[in-house]
C-alpha cells in the first residue's frame, strides 16, 4: 500500500526542550493529569474536510495543496485514497478519532440513491481500517450548505423539495454515524439564517428547523443511536443573521422546542469570538446549562472578521478553555481539529506540523489549567467574592423564600450600602501569569 506521508515519522513525545519539528513538546499521551491520562482528557479528532480535502482555495485564487493523493479527484479511487491517507496520518500522530460530513467521504452523484451507494461502499472500507487500527468515529454530520440547493438553508429553506432532500441526507448521515460507532451527530446550520426580513418568515423557519431536528432525533433513536445530538453555534458567515448565533441562543432555541434533553453544544473557538465572546464564555454557558458536549479545537484571527479556522497556538485561550472543561468534569465528546493549514503552508509536512502545534497547545493548556485549579487562589477568590450570600439573608434569597417587600425593608433599615468588594481583576490576571509561567 502506498505511503502518503513518507517524510512524516511516527510522532513521539520528547519534552519541552526538544527542537525536533516532528516531536510533541507537551502532549504526552499517558501522562497523568488531574487523575486521568492526558489522552483521556484530550480525545483528539481529525476533521476529514480540512485535513484530507482543503487545498487552500480562497475567493482570490485556487488551491495550493495537492490533496489528490495520486488519484483523480471526484472518483471513488480518490475517496479510498483519502481513507488510506487519513488513517496513516492519524496513526502517525496518535489521533484516536475522526469526524466527517457525508460529501467529504465521496463525490456527490447525480441522484441521492447513487450517492448513498457510494457512501455504503466507502464506510465498509472505513470500517476495515477502523478494525485494523482501533481508530474510532467521534461524530458525523451532513453537508447541507455547499450545494446551491441550500442557498436558503436546509431546515430554513423555502422549498419543500429541498427540505426533503435535507431530511434524506440527515437520515443517511445518521445511518453512517451509527454504522461507524460515532459518539455524536452534529447540526451546523451553515446557511440556517437570513439576509433580509423583507423576504423572510422567521417564525416559520425556526419552527421548520426544530421539526427537522425532532425527526432526526426520533429516527436516530429508532436505529440505536445513543450518543448526543449537537448544535454548533455560529453567528455569521455565510449568512448575515444565523439562527444559532451563540451558545446561549442555541440553548434557548433547544429549550423552546423541547429538544434540550437530546442535544448538547459543539463549541468552536473561532465561532465564539466571531459572536463577540471568548471561547471560555461559550464553554461556561454550555457547562452551566449541562449542555457541554464537544469542542471544535481551533482559533480565529482577531483582526479578520470571518472564520479563519486556524490551528490553535494561543496557550492563554486553551488554558482557560481546559479550565472550563476540567471544572465541568470533562466532556462526553472530544476535540475535533476543525482547522486548516494556511494557504502558504501546503506540503504534507506542514499538515503534520499543524496537528503537532494544535495537540501541544491543548496539552499545555491542560497542564496549566490543572495547575490553576491546584493552586486554588482563583477559585477561592470567586467563592469569597459571593460570601455575603452565605449569610442567613443570602441563603433565604438563594432558596427563593425571600420577598421583594422583605428585601426592600432591609434596604430601608440598613441605609445606602457600601461598595461591593473589589473584583481585583488585575491581581487575578497576575495570578494567572504566575501559574502559567512561574
Amino acid at each position: 500500500m502506498a505511503e502518503y506521508f513518507p517524510s512524516v515519522p511516527e510522532i513521539a513525545y520528547e519534552g519541552s526542550k526538544s527542537t525536533n519539528p516532528f516531536a510533541f513538546k507537551y502532549y504526552n499521551a499517558d501522562q497523568i493529569v488531574a487523575g486521568k491520562k492526558m489522552k483521556e482528557h484530550l480525545p483528539f479528532a481529525l476533521a476529514w474536510w480540512h485535513a484530507l480535502g482543503a487545498t487552500g482555495t480562497d475567493m482570490f485564487g485556487p488551491g495550493t495543496a495537492d490533496k489528490s493523493f495520486g488519484k483523480t479527484v471526484g472518483t471513488m479511487e480518490h475517496a479510498r485514497a483519502k481513507v488510506d491517507a487519513g488513517f496513516e496520518l492519524m496513526q502517525k500522530l496518535g489521533i484516536g478519532y475522526f469526524c466527517f460530513h457525508d460529501v467529504d467521504l465521496v463525490p456527490e452523484a447525480d441522484t441521492i440513491g447513487e450517492t448513498n451507494k457510494r457512501l455504503d461502499e466507502i464506510t465498509d472500507y472505513m470500517l476495515k481500517k477502523m478494525e485494523e487500527t482501533g481508530i474510532r468515529c467521534l461524530w458525523g454530520t451532513a453537508n447541507m450548505f455547499s450545494n446551491a440547493r441550500f442557498m436558503n438553508g436546509a431546515g430554513s429553506t423555502n422549498s419543500v423539495d429541498v427540505y426533503c432532500h435535507a431530511a434524506a441526507q440527515i437520515k443517511k448521515a445518521l445511518d453512517m454515524t451509527v454504522k461507524l460507532g460515532g459518539r455524536g451527530y452534529v447540526f451546523w446550520g451553515g446557511r440556517e439564517g437570513y439576509e433580509s426580513l423583507l423576504n423572510t418568515d422567521m417564525k416559520f423557519e425556526l419552527d421548520n428547523i426544530a421539526r427537522l431536528m425532532k425527526m432526526a432525533v426520533d429516527y436516530g433513536r429508532s436505529i440505536g443511536f445513543k450518543g448526543d445530538f449537537l448544535i454548533e453555534p455560529k453567528p455569521k458567515e455565510p449568512m448575515k443573521h444565523q439562527y444559532d448565533f451563540d451558545a446561549a441562543t442555541a440553548i434557548g432555541f433547544l429549550k423552546e422546542y423541547g429538544l434540550d434533553k437530546d442535544f448538547k453544544m459543539n463549541i468552536e473557538a473561532n465561532h465564539a469570538t466571531l459572536a463577540g465572546h471568548t471561547f471560555q464564555h461559550d464553554l461556561r454557558i454550555s457547562a452551566i446549562n449541562g449542555m457541554l458536549g464537544s469542542i471544535d479545537a481551533n482559533q480565529g484571527d482577531y483582526l479578520i472578521g470571518w472564520d479563519t479556522d486556524e490551528f490553535p497556538f494561543n496557550v492563554y485561550e486553551t488554558t482557560l478553555a481546559m479550565y472550563e472543561v476540567l471544572k465541568a468534569g470533562g466532556i462526553p465528546g472530544g476535540f475535533n481539529f476543525d482547522a486548516k493549514n494556511r494557504r502558504s503552508a501546503y506540503t504534507p509536512e506542514d499538515i503534520a506540523h499543524a496537528f503537532i502545534l494544535g495537540m501541544d497547545t491543548f496539552a499545555l493548556g491542560l497542564l496549566r489549567a490543572a495547575a490553576i485549579i491546584e493552586d486554588g487562589r482563583i477559585d477561592q477568590f470567586v467563592k469569597d467574592r459571593y460570601a455575603s450570600f452565605e449569610t442567613e439573608l443570602g441563603q433565604k434569597i438563594r432558596s427563593g423564600k425571600a420577598t421583594l417587600a422583605e428585601l426592600a425593608a432591609v434596604a430601608e433599615k440598613n441605609g445606602a450600602p457600601a461598595l461591593p468588594g473589589s473584583g481585583r481583576q488585575e491581581y487575578l490576571e497576575s495570578v494567572l501569569n504566575s501559574v502559567m509561567f512561574g
